[in-house]
């Protein structure tokens, strides 16, 4: 012969306030780590990636407006 249980005591228990604690601690150790990341990108980044376009050279110029 088989139990009949009622659905709110079938569970295996309740969230409580260890579980929230854990969660909200990871979250944060999460956002702590993408800002690490963000701030070590910015350090590494080089200045070579800035570069600006090279000008032609003066006698392209000369030659190239007639005259």
């Amino acid at each position: 012969m088989t139990k009949i249980i009622p659905g709110d005591k079938a569970r295996q228990g309740h969230w409580g306030w260890h579980a929230l604690r854990i969660l909200i601690a990871g979250l944060l150790l999460a956002f702590i780590a993408w800002g690490a990341v963000e701030i070590y990108g910015e350090l590494i980044k080089s200045p070579t990636t800035q570069q600006s376009v090279p000008e032609a050279p003066a006698a392209a110029q000369k030659s190239g407006q007639g005259g």
